[in-house]
Protein backbone atom coordinates (compact mmCIF):
# COMPACT_ATOMS: atom_id res chain seq x y z
CA UNK A 1 0.00 0.00 0.00
CA UNK A 2 1.37 3.29 -0.65
CA UNK A 3 3.44 5.25 1.67
CA UNK A 4 0.46 7.97 1.74
CA UNK A 5 -2.02 5.78 3.45
CA UNK A 6 -1.96 3.90 6.61
CA UNK A 7 -3.81 3.69 10.04
CA UNK A 8 -1.71 5.49 11.63
CA UNK A 9 -2.83 9.39 10.81
CA UNK A 10 -2.29 10.75 14.35
CA UNK A 11 -1.50 14.03 15.59
CA UNK A 12 1.86 13.87 17.59
CA UNK A 13 1.71 17.61 18.98
CA UNK A 14 2.58 19.18 22.29
CA UNK A 15 -0.15 18.33 24.52
CA UNK A 16 0.16 21.61 26.02
CA UNK A 17 -0.14 23.46 22.73
CA UNK A 18 -3.56 21.16 22.12
CA UNK A 19 -5.04 22.34 25.07
CA UNK A 20 -4.21 26.07 24.72
CA UNK A 21 -5.88 25.69 20.80
CA UNK A 22 -8.69 24.21 22.94
CA UNK A 23 -9.01 26.74 25.14
CA UNK A 24 -8.74 29.32 22.77
CA UNK A 25 -11.66 28.22 20.81
CA UNK A 26 -14.10 28.12 23.65
CA UNK A 27 -13.03 32.16 24.03
CA UNK A 28 -13.77 33.04 20.51
CA UNK A 29 -17.43 31.56 21.18
CA UNK A 30 -18.41 31.17 16.97
CA UNK A 31 -21.05 29.36 18.19
CA UNK A 32 -24.15 31.27 19.40
CA UNK A 33 -26.45 28.48 19.88
CA UNK A 34 -26.48 27.37 23.70
CA UNK A 35 -28.80 24.21 22.41
CA UNK A 36 -27.54 23.87 18.57
CA UNK A 37 -29.31 20.37 18.10
CA UNK A 38 -32.51 22.36 18.98
CA UNK A 39 -31.89 25.04 16.72
CA UNK A 40 -30.86 22.55 14.00
CA UNK A 41 -34.75 20.78 13.99
CA UNK A 42 -36.28 23.55 13.66
CA UNK A 43 -34.89 24.58 10.41
CA UNK A 44 -36.09 22.94 6.62
CA UNK A 45 -34.57 20.30 5.74
CA UNK A 46 -31.04 21.14 2.78
CA UNK A 47 -32.77 21.25 -0.26
CA UNK A 48 -30.92 19.16 -2.24
CA UNK A 49 -33.00 18.94 -5.80
CA UNK A 50 -31.48 22.76 -5.77
CA UNK A 51 -29.60 22.77 -8.80
CA UNK A 52 -26.78 24.95 -10.12
CA UNK A 53 -27.97 27.87 -12.59
CA UNK A 54 -27.93 30.90 -14.38
CA UNK A 55 -29.78 34.29 -13.40
CA UNK A 56 -30.39 37.54 -14.58
CA UNK A 57 -28.23 40.41 -13.08
CA UNK A 58 -29.97 42.46 -10.79
CA UNK A 59 -30.37 45.23 -13.43
CA UNK A 60 -29.84 44.06 -17.16
CA UNK A 61 -30.43 47.25 -18.27
CA UNK A 62 -27.47 48.85 -16.50
CA UNK A 63 -25.57 51.39 -18.00
CA UNK A 64 -21.92 53.17 -17.82
CA UNK A 65 -22.74 55.68 -15.12
CA UNK A 66 -25.55 54.78 -13.33
CA UNK A 67 -23.90 53.53 -9.94
CA UNK A 68 -25.71 51.05 -7.41
CA UNK A 69 -28.59 49.13 -8.66
CA UNK A 70 -30.36 49.63 -5.49
CA UNK A 71 -31.61 53.44 -6.65
CA UNK A 72 -29.97 55.14 -3.54
CA UNK A 73 -31.12 53.30 -0.62
CA UNK A 74 -27.38 52.37 0.61
CA UNK A 75 -26.71 55.84 0.52
CA UNK A 76 -29.39 56.95 2.76
CA UNK A 77 -27.09 53.94 5.25
CA UNK A 78 -24.54 55.16 7.89
CA UNK A 79 -21.52 54.20 8.67
CA UNK A 80 -19.37 54.20 11.95
CA UNK A 81 -15.99 53.33 12.13
CA UNK A 82 -13.76 51.12 13.93
CA UNK A 83 -10.48 51.74 15.33
CA UNK A 84 -8.66 48.10 15.05
CA UNK A 85 -6.59 48.52 18.34
CA UNK A 86 -9.05 51.16 20.07
CA UNK A 87 -8.80 50.54 24.35
CA UNK A 88 -10.50 47.92 25.85
CA UNK A 89 -10.87 46.17 22.41
CA UNK A 90 -10.16 42.48 22.18
CA UNK A 91 -8.24 41.25 19.23
CA UNK A 92 -11.14 38.26 19.02
CA UNK A 93 -13.85 40.77 18.05
CA UNK A 94 -11.78 41.76 14.84
CA UNK A 95 -11.39 37.98 14.29
CA UNK A 96 -14.86 37.42 14.44
CA UNK A 97 -15.96 41.30 12.68
CA UNK A 98 -13.71 39.98 9.79
CA UNK A 99 -14.57 36.80 8.69
CA UNK A 100 -18.36 37.94 9.06
CA UNK A 101 -17.84 40.52 6.63
CA UNK A 102 -15.20 38.95 3.87
CA UNK A 103 -17.59 36.20 2.75
CA UNK A 104 -17.96 33.83 1.27
CA UNK A 105 -14.16 32.66 1.49
CA UNK A 106 -12.82 29.85 0.07
CA UNK A 107 -11.88 26.62 2.38
CA UNK A 108 -8.46 25.19 1.76
CA UNK A 109 -9.25 21.50 3.25
CA UNK A 110 -5.26 20.86 3.63
CA UNK A 111 -3.63 17.81 4.09
CA UNK A 112 -0.29 17.36 5.18
CA UNK A 113 2.00 14.47 6.72
CA UNK A 114 5.01 14.87 9.31
CA UNK A 115 8.28 14.44 8.28
CA UNK A 116 9.26 10.96 9.67
CA UNK A 117 5.71 9.87 7.33
CA UNK A 118 4.69 8.37 10.86
CA UNK A 119 1.50 10.69 11.37
CA UNK A 120 -0.97 12.87 9.13
CA UNK A 121 -3.35 15.77 9.76
CA UNK A 122 -6.12 17.00 7.71
CA UNK A 123 -7.78 20.34 8.38
CA UNK A 124 -9.71 23.22 7.06
CA UNK A 125 -8.66 26.66 6.46
CA UNK A 126 -10.36 29.68 5.45
CA UNK A 127 -7.61 31.96 5.30
CA UNK A 128 -6.81 30.67 1.87
CA UNK A 129 -6.73 31.60 -1.98
CA UNK A 130 -5.44 31.21 -5.23
CA UNK A 131 -3.70 34.39 -5.70
CA UNK A 132 -1.57 33.55 -8.65
CA UNK A 133 -1.46 30.94 -12.14
CA UNK A 134 2.35 30.92 -13.34
CA UNK A 135 3.03 29.56 -11.06
CA UNK A 136 -0.05 28.55 -9.53
CA UNK A 137 0.11 30.06 -6.00
CA UNK A 138 -2.05 29.84 -3.21
CA UNK A 139 -1.60 31.51 0.54
CA UNK A 140 -3.08 29.55 3.71
CA UNK A 141 -3.28 31.37 6.52
CA UNK A 142 -2.71 30.02 10.11
CA UNK A 143 -3.59 31.51 13.63
CA UNK A 144 -1.03 31.68 15.97
CA UNK A 145 3.11 31.85 15.24
CA UNK A 146 5.57 29.04 14.52
CA UNK A 147 6.04 28.68 18.53
CA UNK A 148 2.44 27.27 18.75
CA UNK A 149 2.10 26.12 15.34
CA UNK A 150 -0.85 23.95 14.30
CA UNK A 151 -0.23 20.62 13.00
CA UNK A 152 -0.82 21.83 9.30
CA UNK A 153 1.57 24.52 9.78
CA UNK A 154 4.13 21.85 11.73
CA UNK A 155 4.28 19.54 9.18
CA UNK A 156 4.18 22.16 6.32
CA UNK A 157 7.02 23.72 7.43
CA UNK A 158 9.00 20.20 7.80
CA UNK A 159 8.31 18.48 4.93
CA UNK A 160 7.67 21.54 2.56
CA UNK A 161 4.71 20.10 1.10
CA UNK A 162 0.68 19.81 1.36
CA UNK A 163 -2.58 18.95 -0.67
CA UNK A 164 -5.26 21.57 -0.74
CA UNK A 165 -8.51 20.05 -2.05
CA UNK A 166 -12.15 21.85 -2.42
CA UNK A 167 -14.71 20.98 -0.36
CA UNK A 168 -17.99 20.04 -1.82
CA UNK A 169 -21.67 19.59 -0.57
CA UNK A 170 -21.63 16.08 -0.62
CA UNK A 171 -18.67 15.89 2.58
CA UNK A 172 -20.01 19.30 4.58
CA UNK A 173 -20.21 17.16 7.61
CA UNK A 174 -17.21 15.38 7.43
CA UNK A 175 -14.58 18.61 6.26
CA UNK A 176 -15.99 20.06 9.69
CA UNK A 177 -15.68 16.98 11.65
CA UNK A 178 -11.94 17.54 10.91
CA UNK A 179 -11.92 20.94 12.77
CA UNK A 180 -12.81 18.71 16.15
CA UNK A 181 -10.69 19.35 19.21
CA UNK A 182 -9.59 16.45 19.75
CA UNK A 183 -6.95 15.18 21.78
CA UNK A 184 -3.11 14.84 20.36
CA UNK A 185 -2.55 11.53 18.75
CA UNK A 186 -6.36 11.36 16.90
CA UNK A 187 -7.15 10.84 12.92
CA UNK A 188 -8.78 13.34 11.55
CA UNK A 189 -9.05 10.50 8.01
CA UNK A 190 -10.99 8.23 10.63
CA UNK A 191 -12.88 10.89 12.75
CA UNK A 192 -14.07 12.44 9.27
CA UNK A 193 -14.99 8.73 7.30
CA UNK A 194 -12.97 10.51 4.22
CA UNK A 195 -10.89 8.45 1.73
CA UNK A 196 -7.02 9.60 1.49
CA UNK A 197 -5.63 9.24 -2.03
CA UNK A 198 -2.18 8.69 -3.48
CA UNK A 199 -0.71 11.57 -5.36
CA UNK A 200 2.36 11.52 -7.53
CA UNK A 201 4.68 14.48 -6.52
CA UNK A 202 4.11 15.04 -2.61
CA UNK A 203 4.17 12.20 0.26
CA UNK A 204 1.15 13.34 1.82
CA UNK A 205 -2.52 12.48 0.77
CA UNK A 206 -5.35 14.01 -1.30
CA UNK A 207 -9.14 13.80 -0.36
CA UNK A 208 -10.43 11.01 -3.01
CA UNK A 209 -14.30 12.48 -2.70
CA UNK A 210 -12.86 16.50 -3.43
CA UNK A 211 -13.63 17.11 -7.07
CA UNK A 212 -10.72 18.83 -7.33
CA UNK A 213 -7.07 18.43 -5.27
CA UNK A 214 -3.55 20.43 -5.48
CA UNK A 215 -0.47 18.99 -4.67
CA UNK A 216 1.73 21.83 -3.39
CA UNK A 217 5.34 22.31 -2.03
CA UNK A 218 5.89 25.11 -0.02
CA UNK A 219 7.24 28.42 -1.49
CA UNK A 220 7.55 30.88 1.62
CA UNK A 221 6.63 32.19 5.05
CA UNK A 222 6.07 35.14 6.69
CA UNK A 223 5.18 35.43 10.73
CA UNK A 224 3.15 38.18 11.98
CA UNK A 225 3.25 40.10 14.98
CA UNK A 226 0.59 41.67 17.67
CA UNK A 227 0.19 45.85 17.29
CA UNK A 228 -1.77 45.29 20.36
CA UNK A 229 0.89 43.00 22.34
CA UNK A 230 4.32 43.68 20.81
CA UNK A 231 6.42 40.67 20.37
CA UNK A 232 3.28 38.20 20.79
CA UNK A 233 3.63 36.03 17.16
CA UNK A 234 -0.28 35.82 16.11
CA UNK A 235 -0.10 34.15 12.43
CA UNK A 236 1.47 32.31 9.79
CA UNK A 237 1.19 33.08 6.09
CA UNK A 238 2.60 30.53 3.91
CA UNK A 239 2.55 30.36 0.22
CA UNK A 240 2.61 27.48 -1.72
CA UNK A 241 2.86 26.95 -5.37
CA UNK A 242 1.11 23.93 -7.29
CA UNK A 243 3.14 21.61 -8.82
CA UNK A 244 0.28 18.70 -9.89
CA UNK A 245 -3.62 19.02 -10.04
CA UNK A 246 -6.44 16.14 -9.84
CA UNK A 247 -9.74 16.99 -11.45
CA UNK A 248 -12.65 14.55 -11.31
CA UNK A 249 -13.20 13.59 -14.97
CA UNK A 250 -17.10 14.31 -15.31
CA UNK A 251 -16.63 17.89 -14.06
CA UNK A 252 -13.54 18.56 -16.28
CA UNK A 253 -14.44 20.01 -19.77
CA UNK A 254 -12.73 18.90 -23.07
CA UNK A 255 -9.80 20.98 -22.75
CA UNK A 256 -9.39 20.47 -19.06
CA UNK A 257 -8.90 23.80 -18.49
CA UNK A 258 -12.99 24.31 -16.46
CA UNK A 259 -14.37 23.23 -13.89
CA UNK A 260 -18.32 22.60 -13.90
CA UNK A 261 -20.08 24.32 -10.92
CA UNK A 262 -23.00 22.32 -11.27
CA UNK A 263 -20.86 19.38 -10.63
CA UNK A 264 -18.16 21.07 -7.83
CA UNK A 265 -21.03 22.35 -5.31
CA UNK A 266 -18.07 23.98 -3.18
CA UNK A 267 -19.45 24.99 0.42
CA UNK A 268 -17.45 28.10 1.33
CA UNK A 269 -17.32 29.80 4.81
CA UNK A 270 -19.22 32.37 6.44
CA UNK A 271 -19.07 34.35 9.21
CA UNK A 272 -19.52 31.89 13.16
CA UNK A 273 -20.31 28.68 12.34
CA UNK A 274 -22.00 29.11 9.32
CA UNK A 275 -21.29 28.30 5.78
CA UNK A 276 -22.51 28.95 2.59
CA UNK A 277 -23.13 27.11 -0.92
CA UNK A 278 -23.10 28.73 -4.08
CA UNK A 279 -25.69 26.86 -6.51
CA UNK A 280 -26.40 30.58 -8.28
CA UNK A 281 -24.71 32.57 -10.71
CA UNK A 282 -24.80 35.56 -13.06
CA UNK A 283 -22.85 36.21 -15.84
CA UNK A 284 -21.16 39.89 -16.50
CA UNK A 285 -18.64 40.62 -19.76
CA UNK A 286 -15.90 42.74 -18.93
CA UNK A 287 -17.01 46.34 -20.72
CA UNK A 288 -15.07 47.57 -24.03
CA UNK A 289 -14.13 51.28 -23.19
CA UNK A 290 -14.02 51.35 -27.20
CA UNK A 291 -17.72 49.95 -28.00
CA UNK A 292 -18.88 51.85 -25.06
CA UNK A 293 -17.16 55.26 -26.24
CA UNK A 294 -18.73 54.43 -30.04
CA UNK A 295 -22.44 53.56 -29.30
CA UNK A 296 -22.21 57.17 -26.95
CA UNK A 297 -22.45 55.34 -23.46
CA UNK A 298 -19.54 56.61 -21.98
CA UNK A 299 -20.74 60.16 -23.26
CA UNK A 300 -20.31 62.82 -21.04
CA UNK A 301 -18.59 60.38 -18.46
CA UNK A 302 -15.27 60.50 -19.60
CA UNK A 303 -13.54 62.84 -17.25
CA UNK A 304 -9.67 62.67 -15.44
CA UNK A 305 -9.44 61.83 -12.06
CA UNK A 306 -9.36 64.40 -9.19
CA UNK A 307 -8.94 63.79 -5.77
CA UNK A 308 -12.14 61.84 -4.14
CA UNK A 309 -12.67 59.21 -7.56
Amino acid sequence: MPSNFGDHEQKPEDPLGNEMRQDSEKTVGRNPHPDFAKVQASRPDWRQEDSWHFTKTVDPDWKLGHGANDGGKSLEKRHVEIDPYEDGRPAVFNYKLLISAIIPRPIGFVSTTSEDGKSTNLAPFSYTQVINHDPPLFIIGFAGGFSNAKDTLANLTATKECTINIISESFIEAANATSINAPYGTSEWALSGLTPAPCRDVKCSRVKESVFSVEAKLFSTQEFESRATPEKKTGVLAIVEGVRFWAREDALNDDRNLIDPAILRPISRLGGIMYGRTIEGCELPRPDYDEKQKNGEAEGLIKEKVDGQ
